[in-house]
């Protein structure tokens, strides 16, 4: 069974940092899409079960999709300027 989350709105000065999706008991397949919106480029943060934290750095007016098995946190870091666009999370049991 699939649950696509709402789609969340981000708006993050320079050089800060957000959770947008935590589920700390255990892990859960899902997949996640960055729409970054802006001039500047937004890094996306994994972290997952017994796995290291894995970061992707999405550029200027681009997006990104992952699949990703057991995961525990969805962030989004600005890096060196301000960042605006959308994310969502979408959990199943594949």
């Amino acid at each position: 069974m699939a649950i696509l989350l709402p789609q969340q709105f981000f708006n993050l000065a320079p050089n800060i940092g957000k959770s947008y999706y935590e589920n700390l008991s255990g892990g859960v397949n899902a997949a996640v899409t960055v729409q970054n919106n802006a001039a500047n480029p937004v890094s996306l943060v994994i972290t997952r079960v017994n796995a290291p934290v894995i970061t992707y750095v999405i550029p200027a007016f681009n997006s990104l999709t992952l699949s990703v098995s057991h995961l525990l946190v969805a962030a989004l870091l600005s890096d060196g300027g301000a960042v605006f666009g959308t994310i969502q999370v979408a959990t199943s049991d594949f």
